[in-house]
C-alpha cells in the first residue's frame, strides 16, 4: 500500500459556468492540469475522476465516475474504490489557488492525526470537502452514504473521525484569501482567472509538469 494518491474531480456539470471548467485554459493550460501541477509534487501520481472519453486527451490517467449525475460524493467514492493508498488527496478541478505547499501541509496534518477525513475550514467557517484528505478507511462509510442516496458530501461523514484544519493553521499558505476560491460562473473566471489572479502563483514548486 502506498502512502498517498491524488485525485481530481472533473465530472461536474459546469451548468452555471456554461462550458467544461476542467478544460478551460488558464495561462494557456487547462484548469484541470493547473490543479494537477499542484498535486503531482505531493502525491507522485494524479488521476482524474470523470469521463475517460472526454479527459484522456489531457494525458493523465482517468477513471470513470459510475454515477456521473449523482454529485461529487459519488466521485469521491469512485476515487476511494480505485485507491490502494492510505491517504488520498481529493481536489475539485476548479480551484486555481491550490498550491503544492498547502497540500503537503494538509497531508502532513492528516498523517499526524487519527482522523478518517482531514477537512479544511475556510475563513467563513465553511468546510472544504472538495479539497481534503481522505483515509482509505473512510471508504465504507462513504459507500453506504451513496447507497442511501446522500448527496451532500459532509453528510456522509457521520460516524467518521473528522479532523478540521483551521485558517489559523494554514493562513501562511493563503495570504490573499483565495486558496479555496473556485470558478462557478464566468464572473468568477473573470475575477480569478483574469485581472486579479497573479499567474506567477501558478508556479507549483520543483515538481515536474505532469504532461
Amino acid at each position: 500500500m502506498s502512502d498517498v494518491a491524488g485525485y481530481i474531480l472533473v465530472g461536474g456539470k459546469s451548468s452555471r459556468f456554461g462550458s467544461d471548467k476542467a478544460l478551460v485554459e488558464l495561462g494557456g493550460r487547462p484548469l484541470a492540469l493547473c490543479v494537477a501541477d499542484a498535486l503531482y509534487p505531493v502525491t507522485g501520481e494524479v488521476t482524474l475522476v470523470g469521463s475517460p472519453e472526454k479527459y484522456l486527451p489531457l494525458g493523465l490517467r482517468v477513471i470513470s465516475d459510475p454515477l456521473p449525475h449523482f454529485g461529487p460524493l459519488a466521485g469521491i467514492l469512485a476515487a476511494l474504490e480505485d485507491s490502494n493508498s492510505a491517504w488520498n488527496l481529493l481536489v475539485a478541478c476548479d480551484m486555481p489557488g491550490i498550491s503544492s505547499e498547502f497540500l503537503s501541509f494538509l497531508l502532513e496534518r492528516a498523517r499526524e492525526s487519527r482522523a478518517d477525513v482531514m477537512l479544511p475550514v475556510d475563513a467563513g467557517g465553511r468546510a472544504e470537502p472538495l479539497c481534503a484528505a481522505y483515509a482509505l478507511g473512510s471508504r465504507e462509510a462513504i459507500r453506504q452514504a451513496v447507497e442511501q442516496g446522500t448527496h451532500k458530501v459532509t453528510d456522509a461523514f457521520d460516524g467518521l473521525r473528522v479532523g478540521r484544519l483551521l485558517p489559523a493553521e494554514y493562513g501562511r499558505f493563503d495570504p490573499d484569501g483565495r486558496l479555496f476560491a473556485n470558478l462557478n460562473s464566468p464572473a468568477d473566471w473573470e475575477e480569478l482567472g483574469g485581472e486579479k489572479l497573479d499567474r506567477e502563483k501558478l508556479a507549483r514548486g520543483p515538481g515536474p509538469k505532469v504532461c
